[in-house]
């Protein structure tokens, strides 16, 4: 069995160090990092894997940002440990972190990776939205949570930086009345899935070059 569970502040050094694991050095040094840099996290949207014995498998974050004003979701990073790859845990974290972006009242998500893999999950290519150089633009994908989101958006991503909660809290969705909380699944037999890197085709954590 597996749990996907909110990330907590007892996770973060689990998942910085899954993070540094599965990413070659400098990842910070990306582009979209400066999206994030000072800027909570969805704390509904960020997820952790584990399996049956507690160890960390696969890890999801999210980061507001802003498209043309419009307040929009930054998927990645996203990771799943060496010894997993090929298992689906991957795919597994997006679709339930996607569902609970939409429950919790997001309507758009921005990432920037594959497209021939992240197209399985419903992301095209967004021909008018700019990400930070030297990002590739057809790198630039996006979903709809809600039908026509990204429709007439366009423009420069920008940094979103909401107050914190009180104590520090990080950024909570739209709805955050709507408790999110932790479900198990069982192993996904079966769906072992060849195109998935070890490190989960995580959105963001290639090379951001032409």
């Amino acid at each position: 069995m597996y749990e996907i569970c909110p990330e907590t502040a007892e996770d973060e050094y689990e998942v910085e160090a899954l993070y540094d694991l599965c990413f070659a050095p400098g990842r910070t040094a990306l582009s979209s990092y400066r999206l994030r840099e000072g800027v909570p996290r969805v704390a509904d949207l960020c997820l952790v894997l584990r399996d049956s014995a507690g160890i960390m498998l696969a890890a999801i974050r999210f980061w507001p940002v802003r498209v043309g004003g419009r307040r929009s979701l930054l998927l990645g990073p996203i990771a799943v440990h060496p010894t997993a790859q090929g298992e689906g845990l991957g795919g597994i974290l997006m679709r339930d972190s996607l569902l609970r972006a939409r429950a919790t009242g997001w309507d758009r998500v921005l990432l920037v990776g594959d497209a021939p893999y992240y197209s399985r999950f419903g992301f095209a290519r967004l021909d008018n939205v700019e990400m930070p150089p030297p990002t590739n633009p057809d790198r630039v994908l996006g979903l709809e949570l809600r039908e026509g989101a990204w429709r007439g958006i366009s423009g420069p991503v920008t940094r979103d930086a909401p107050p914190e909660r009180p104590g520090g809290l990080v950024e909570r969705g739209a709805a955050s009345h709507i408790q999110m909380a932790c479900q198990e699944l069982p192993h996904p037999r079966g769906a072992r899935n060849e195109h998935e890197s070890a490190a989960g085709a995580a959105s963001d954590q290639r090379s951001d070059g032409p």
